[in-house]
């Protein structure tokens, strides 16, 4: 049975960090808390630099290799997030209660306790097992007012521990900017949060704004997982890596011609490096379509997952990453202290058997003994984890996908601007402003006639009004369908008397310059004309009280002008 507090057997070997006043930063919501950090100046060498202490909460003190509640969250693998209600992969009392570093309460952490210089270099690290004791709970909301404001209201209520979080914004920006220097990606892409009501109906849909708090633990746990990676690479012992492998060869061609078809002058190349994903991020960062062109790098690349065969991190451009700061709600994390542990008392994780076993002695020629079916369990742990991860996003992202359509059926017939983010052979999918809502406006949605798809372009363009679609352009729709079960919402594209005289010049255009001949081209002309001065009188009264759709008027009139100059000739 979990006991319902730290034993004093439960002290035994580790360093008590009881005194330093770490704290946890996290949403407004967060119910478990698995890392407190704290921050203090400290000398490197002769220079100046910084004590950054990651604790985590040390989940492997209480799940033990092979009890039902291992292989419970061996089964999960991972906790499940909805807009109201979390599936943890642990049970309450461990998520909420013991591993949860709870203000003002004594808990068990595994700690990452590091070294780093004033250019953002991690100069040394150690890890060991502690008593802590978090100091304070913060919103990642009051550290950013903290953060812009040092005399503020919010300051003022936690002044003890502002020179704390100085120092933490303070190794933030150092390493931010070693990450800088290594080429790191880091895309600016909106996530939405679904607010609902106490009858579970969404009450509205906001962007997730990530401030300089959230940028503050990132570079954090980022910090930490690096350390544990290469921890265990330095003793060459098996674990579960958090790998991303570069763009394939048919991605990175499909975005070279992307790129291409914008015509920005920038590209990647044949082997590209991370370092020219940010390159073109900063580059367009300031552009209208930026967000469109963000999503395109991002979806250009692998996705990352979970394998005992290390490879690397492509988007964080470090040679070796693991999972160490979650062991809550990720089964991975979870492994990975159990080897750390290991490690630090001289010894072997043996996943397959859950036991801890002195470490082989080295033979003759260094290499150590490590049976090769033990290599194939963390690849098969690897891979149920990377599973239940892609399961897991899935269910979220299909109940908040239903919570969408849900909402939507609430405004049909509704008309709202938007912006395409994506183009396809079959249409356009469009976001509406401030809703933060996908849908599809479907091709025969946009004219009666024919659209030809660029891939490289990522644009639909008419064939004889030559209109073009393209990623990032602005549109107004109508919400005209909504299929709860399928998770689809489908739009109507909506034009004002602008676009439709636009739709008609341009048919107007094509008619001039197919025909041929002085008496033709007149002809053509006039024709054109009292179609563009019958579309204006039919928009403001047709005899049905309805404007004539622009598409079918061009093409009428295109069908009365051709016979007309085939009689005149």
């Amino acid at each position: 049975a979990l006991p319902d507090r730290i034993r004093p057997v439960d002290r035994k070997q580790r360093i008590d960090l009881t005194d330093v006043p770490l704290v946890t930063i996290d949403g407004e919501d967060a119910r478990d808390f698995d890392d407190a950090v704290y921050c203090e100046p400290a000398r490197v060498g002769r220079a100046k630099g910084w004590r950054l202490i990651v604790a985590i909460a040390d989940v492997s003190h209480y799940v033990k290799p092979g009890e039902p509640l291992d292989e419970d969250a061996y089964e999960r693998a991972t906790s499940v997030y909805f807009p109201r209600r979390v599936i943890p992969m642990l049970p309450e009392k461990l998520s909420n209660g013991l591993c949860s570093l709870n203000p003002n309460e004594e808990r068990l952490a595994m700690v990452c306790d590091m070294l780093v210089t004033a250019t953002g270099v991690i100069h040394a690290y150690q890890f060991y097992p502690a008593v802590i004791c978090s100091h304070a709970r913060f919103t990642y909301t009051e550290v950013a007012a903290i953060l812009g404001n040092t005399r503020g209201p919010e300051a003022a209520r936690r002044k003890d521990l502002v020179p704390d979080l100085l120092n933490l914004n303070e190794v933030y920006r150092a390493l931010l900017k070693e990450r800088g220097k290594r080429g790191a990606v880091d895309f600016e892409t909106t996530e939405t949060q679904i607010v609902c009501d106490e009858n579970g109906r969404i009450e509205k849909i906001i962007p997730r704004t990530r401030t300089e708090a959230h940028k503050l633990i990132e570079e954090s746990m980022l910090a930490a997982n690096v350390c544990s990676a290469d921890f265990i690479s330095l003793h060459k012992h098996p674990a579960l890596y958090r790998v991303h492998e570069g763009p394939t060869p048919e991605k990175k061609n499909l975005l070279q011609n992307y790129l291409k078809g914008l015509g920005l002058g920038l590209t990647i190349g044949d082997d590209p490096a991370p370092g020219e994903y940010q390159a073109i991020a900063d580059a367009t960062k300031d552009r209208p379509d930026a967000m469109q062109i963000h999503t395109m790098l991002l979806r250009s690349m692998q996705q990352a997952i979970y394998t005992g065969t290390n490879v690397g991190h492509f988007g964080l451009a470090y040679e070796a990453y693991t999972h160490f700061t979650s062991p809550i709600r990720r089964y991975p994390d979870l492994l990975v202290h159990r080897v750390i542990k290991a490690l630090l008392h001289g010894k072997r994780y043996h996943l397959g058997s859950g036991t801890i076993e002195d470490a082989p002695r080295s033979r003759k020629n260094g290499a150590k003994t490590t049976p090769s079916s033990e290599g194939e369990l963390w690849e098969v742990a690897g891979a149920h984890c990377s599973t239940n991860e892609r399961r897991a996003d899935e269910a979220s992202r299909d109940v908040e996908a239903w919570l969408k359509c849900r909402y939507m059926r609430e405004h049909l017939g509704e008309e709202f601007g938007g912006t395409v983010t994506a183009v396809t052979s079959f249409g356009l999918f469009v976001t509406l402003d401030g809703l933060y809502v996908e849908g599809l406006v479907h091709i025969t949605e946009l004219g009666g006639e024919y659209y030809r798809f660029d891939e490289v372009k990522q644009e639909l363009r008419g064939e004889r009004t030559g209109v073009r679609y393209t990623v990032g352009a602005r549109v107004r729709v109508q919400v005209s369908r909504v299929d709860l079960d399928g998770r689809k919402i489908d739009f109507r594209m909506v034009r004002d008397g602008e676009e439709d005289a636009a739709l008609i010049r341009a048919r107007r255009d094509r008619l001039i310059g197919k025909a041929s001949g002085a008496v033709a081209e007149l002809a053509a002309i006039k024709e054109a004309d009292r179609v563009v001065k019958a579309a204006a009188k039919g928009k403001s009264n047709n005899g049905t009280g309805k404007s004539a759709h622009p598409v079918r008027a061009a093409k009428a009139s295109a069908r009365k002008a051709s016979v007309k100059t085939a009689r005149r000739r």
